[in-house]
Order: C-alpha cells, then sequence, then structure tokens
C-alpha cells in the first residue's frame, strides 16, 4: 500500500514553500529533520488540499509526487512565494501548525 500524500504550505523566515510529504504529520520528527536541515527551525505552516494543488501544478505534481521514496519521504513542489500566494489563497485554509519557539 503506499503512503498517502499530504500537501502543505510552510512559511518560515525566508518565504514560503509549498512541499509534498509522506510523513503521518509535518511535525513527525523525521521530517523536521530534513527541514533544519534545509535551515528550516521554526515555521507556521498549513495542511493544504491535495486536489487543489494537483490541479494549480498540473505541470510538475505528478513527477514531484512520483519523486516521492516509497516510505516517509518530503519534496518541495515550489518555493516561488508570488507563484504560490497566486494559487491560494489563505482564507480557504484550515488551522496553521505551529512549530518551534
Amino acid at each position: 500500500m503506499a503512503p498517502s500524500i499530504r500537501s502543505y504550505l510552510i512559511f518560515s523566515g525566508s518565504g514560503p514553500i509549498l512541499a509534498l510529504s509522506t510523513y503521518p504529520k509535518l511535525t513527525d520528527p523525521g521530517l523536521v529533520s530534513k527541514l533544519r536541515y534545509k535551515g528550516i527551525d521554526r515555521f507556521i505552516a498549513y495542511e493544504v488540499n491535495l486536489d487543489a494543488v494537483r490541479q494549480s501544478y498540473a505541470q510538475s505534481f505528478e513527477s514531484v509526487a512520483q519523486d516521492l521514496g516509497p516510505s516517509e519521504d518530503f519534496r518541495i513542489l515550489d518555493f516561488n512565494g508570488h507563484q504560490i500566494m497566486a494559487n491560494f489563497a489563505l482564507d480557504k485554509l484550515g488551522d496553521p501548525i505551529h512549530y518551534g519557539g
């Protein structure tokens, strides 16, 4: 059984990124470790509807999703803050996920 894919809009000190993940939750220690490796120690994030991400990123979604490993993995789909903000309305996002002090 393939792991389920989740999509997150992550706001950090360097700006927003849109990521795909097969970790069970964004605050999973393994995923947090990968974020720290990328220089992200603190963040506010939102889980984004996967169908909306698939529709907005039709050209790149499938190739990035296929690049996810067979177990817990994480890939950045977009790091262009202007494009991300044009694709998703903040008032349509759910409750924020806070991490770090």
